[in-house]
């Protein structure tokens, strides 16, 4: 008696997709728990677009606080719409959620569903390269994202990091799908990638290298005239929309790029500046880089769906090496401007591991996994010593901010009895929040004569417009800005500021002919506390430290 065969039902949707579901959640979570050790920590410059938030949703328009002119002191509109909408929905800069403010939470909880986000078009992509492993790479890539600190320091910073990294991971995720499908001439390809380039470019200005993803991607094979009316409408999608930001800006603002582009004086790169991508190299391991660049190569060698997908996602890669080299170096430290880099080499690392992984025998995939887990640990130690030097002094905080320079010179305005004063300091997001006085940008960020001068490289004018215009009451300069703007001492008390302390140097002054009470003036310089910090790198308190549930000028 023969057996006969029996063909296996295939098993429902839903139970093939649960292990990727259940792998994107544990990636998330690797994530987050790394993003716990940063504690309540926000970044001084993400408050700067906090405040434009409140502005806009209380009704004063695109300025840094209410009172003042409309200028864009922001490069992340589509980020800004996300704290307007939380904002509207009472979810953002009202209050706080079992101790923790909403200044704090809500950025926090939109990164992380960014994260989730990431993984889950990770997962798409690899679905239709690897069905049944696409659980395998999404593990894998959430693991390389959480054990990369600089990815997640950022990611977690309250800046618009998280939204660029989606919206970058989801366009690559979209090529390799359709790349994997054969199908990349299909009109919603070309039209979706376009919106995403677009997002990109809405959240980031160096985002809209993204707009030539799409093209390149269609174009790396031989292709017929079909192509080119895909790419035509890629293009328009990305550039229609693109073009009218643009005119609005110009319209509203007067300028066709970002007051912050102008005020950073960006130059054209040269050669080092594009060779500084060895630097994230470095920072990632060479061990680690290397298994990678490997497991690239053999899944490169055969033809094939792996292959398509995976040549999708390293078009978008080398874009944001490129933009990464193109952009200066930033002040802030552990690669900010890298988070692209770092989402799509964990995309396509992880692609290409398990691609190999699925075609090798048991001695290829021993050997594999060694190469891996020697890079991965080696990639740890090597950050390590960074990571714990970050934690103990994290980038400068809002809270911080707040703390010192709003509140604190609200507290001088109110001894001195000067209810409509004006500061002129560098250190801008937690001062728009919590003070009362009106506050012009030493580093141009939200004043365009600022951002003129300096971008002229004329400290002349920048002074003359200070003094002879501006005339601030009290004014703060500390390293590098006394040099930067030259408002040194010398210059400052030849213009009629005093030094607040005539004890200690804090860095703060104030114009002596504001105030009418002479005698409330030396008394606040005699009894000025000792410990209030000159710069900001010389702090007294813990910089994660909370400051209270809600930010407000009081």
């Amino acid at each position: 008696m023969t057996r006969t065969s029996q063909t296996r039902a295939p098993r429902p949707a839903g139970r093939r997709t649960l292990p990727d579901a259940a792998a994107v959640l544990a990636g998330t979570l690797l994530v987050g728990g790394q993003a716990l050790r940063l504690g309540q920590w926000i970044v001084d410059d993400a408050a700067i677009t906090y405040a434009y938030a409140r502005s806009v949703d209380e009704g004063y328009g695109p300025a840094q606080q209410a009172g003042a002119p409309p200028v864009e002191g922001y490069s992340n509109p589509a980020w800004l719409a996300l704290l307007v909408t939380g904002r509207r929905l009472r979810l953002f800069d009202h209050g706080a959620l079992f101790g923790v403010s909403d200044l704090v939470w809500f950025p926090k909880t939109l990164a992380l569903l960014c994260v989730a986000g990431m993984l889950a078009s990770v997962a798409v992509a690899a679905r239709a390269v690897l069905p049944g492993r696409a659980w395998a790479v999404v593990l894998l890539a959430g693991a390389a994202m959480a054990g990369n600190f600089s990815l997640v320091v950022w990611l977690f910073s309250g800046l618009e990091n998280p939204l660029y990294g989606l919206a970058v991971t989801a366009l690559a995720a979209m090529l390799a799908t359709s790349a994997a499908r054969a199908d990349l001439l299909r009109t919603s390809t070309a039209a979706a990638t376009g919106l995403l380039a677009l997002v990109a470019a809405l959240t980031r200005p160096d985002g809209i290298v993204y707009a030539a993803a799409y093209p390149v991607t269609v174009l790396l094979p031989a292709r017929g005239a079909g192509s080119l009316r895909r790419i035509a409408l890629s293009l328009a999608t990305f550039g229609t929309p693109y073009a009218l930001h643009l005119l609005w800006r110009r319209a509203e603002f007067g300028r066709w790029v970002p007051n912050t582009a102008v005020a950073k004086a960006q130059r054209t790169p040269g050669p080092a500046d594009l060779a500084r991508v060895t630097e994230l190299v470095a920072y990632a391991g060479w061990a680690l880089v290397l298994a990678a660049l490997a497991c690239t190569a053999a899944a490169l060698a055969r033809p094939g769906a792996p292959r398509r997908a995976l040549l999708a996602v390293l078009v978008p890669l080398c874009l944001a090496l490129t933009a990464y080299g193109m952009l200066q170096r930033d002040w802030m430290g552990l690669h900010r401007f890298a988070t692209p880099v770092w989402a799509l080499a964990a995309f396509a690392g992880s692609l290409a591991a398990v691609t190999v992984w699925d075609r090798e025998r048991p001695r290829g995939r021993a050997v594999l996994a060694s190469a891996l887990a020697v890079g991965a640990v080696l990639s740890l130690a090597g950050q390590r010593p960074r990571a714990a030097e970050f934690e103990a002094d994290p980038t400068l905080s809002m809270c911080f901010v707040a703390d010192r320079y709003g509140r604190l010179f609200n507290t001088y305005a109110d001894q001195l009895a000067l209810p409509d004063a004006g500061l002129l300091l560098p250190d801008l997001g937690g001062t728009l929040l919590t003070t009362r006085l009106r506050v012009t940008d030493l580093a141009g960020l939200t004043d365009p004569t600022i951002a003129d001068a300096y971008a002229a490289h004329d400290t002349t004018r920048l002074r003359s417009y200070v003094f002879d215009h501006v005339r601030p009451t009290f004014i703060h300069v500390h390293s590098p800005w006394t040099t930067l703007s030259g408002l040194t001492p010398a210059t400052l008390t030849a213009h009629g500021y005093v030094p607040l302390s005539t004890s200690t140097p804090t860095g703060d002054w104030i114009r002596s002919a504001a105030v009418p009470d002479q005698a409330r003036l030396k008394s606040l310089q005699r009894n000025l506390p000792p410990a209030i910090p000159e710069a900001t790198n010389r702090r007294t308190t813990t910089p994660t430290t909370p400051c209270g549930p809600r930010l407000t000028p009081n």
